[in-house]
């Protein structure tokens, strides 16, 4: 069951983090129902599954108890024609923490599985690494749209206008061609094109959807490869979130990524997310499945 790819982007995303109860189905698990966006190849946007999962989540706990860290497999492809089940296990209730298990279904099996945990905020030890310096204002920067003006190809029409994130990338993007440096680190700034409207878990839901963008870009940089490396696979394996500070999607956030690692067909890439205040307000990590049958 794909959205309607005529809707505005950011209608488009406020609806995809809308889910509905399953009329009456009923397990160990609470049920919600949710779309998915239209995509090229008609397979799920990872991010799109991990933000809908902790909204799904987010439903289940006391109002004021805010998602602080969630980590997932992704552990099927999906597919944008089928609906998606979301079925919630309430693992703890404790004075300050909540624990939920979120099961994505299609087709009667998982496509991720996911825990997240919750809390009543509190006081205590406060500190951050600081921002890069040097990082040039997001307005000055190029849209994806202009990057990719004039392309002819489903994915950069995609990528161009029905995204809902607005992303500028730092350094030269790696959409259909190789940056000048094999670097391994990446940097955008992002925000959602329209106002993004919710509580505060649902802003950090819509957070986990869009890191889920560009993070292993520092992993193909690092290999002078592009996304439209032939013969290249990518697949998202995992992810794992902290959220730090209080944020908001549709304002300014500093993606900065980097990839310690790569090996056995996998990369591993990290990322600090800071508003344009200077605050840290999340680290994401993630291990993916690179798999390139012929490396320059």
């Amino acid at each position: 069951m794909a959205l309607d790819d005529a809707v505005d982007p950011t209608t488009s995303l406020q609806k995809l983090l809308s889910l509905s109860p399953a009329d009456g189905a009923q397990t160990d698990e609470d049920i919600f129902v949710g779309g998915s966006q239209p995509e090229p190849r008609k397979r799920i946007f990872g991010g799109q599954v991990l933000g809908q999962s902790l909204v799904a989540a987010a439903n289940t706990v006391e109002p004021g108890r805010l998602m602080h860290s969630m980590h997932g497999y992704f552990l099927r492809p999906g597919d944008t024609e089928i609906p998606i089940t979301f079925g919630v296990q309430r693992l703890r209730d404790g004075r300050s923490f909540s624990a939920r298990r979120t099961h994505a279904y299609q087709n009667g099996v998982p496509i991720l599985s996911m825990i997240a945990s919750f809390q009543v905020p509190g006081e205590g030890l406060d500190h951050q690494v600081e921002m890069p310096e040097g990082i040039p204002d997001p307005e000055s920067l190029p849209t994806t749209a202009e990057l990719l003006k004039g392309i002819d190809h489903p994915v950069a029409k995609a990528w161009s206008h029905q995204r809902p994130m607005d992303i500028r990338h730092i350094e030269k993007p790696v959409y259909f061609e190789a940056g000048p440096d094999k670097v391994a680190r990446n940097a955008v700034w992002m925000k959602s094109f329209g106002p993004l409207h919710g509580d505060q878990n649902l802003q950090r839901a819509a957070l986990a959807y869009a890191s889920d963008y560009t993070l292993l870009e520092s992993v193909l940089r690092r290999h002078g490869l592009a996304w439209s490396a032939p013969g290249m696979s990518v697949a998202s394996l995992d992810h794992a979130m902290w959220w730090h500070r209080p944020l908001r999607v549709d304002e300014w956030l500093l993606y900065v990524q980097e990839s310690p690692s790569a090996s056995g067909a996998r990369g591993l890439a990290s990322g600090r997310i800071f508003n344009q205040a200077g605050e840290l307000v999340a680290t994401v990590a993630q291990e993916g499945m690179v798999r390139v049958p012929d490396m320059p």
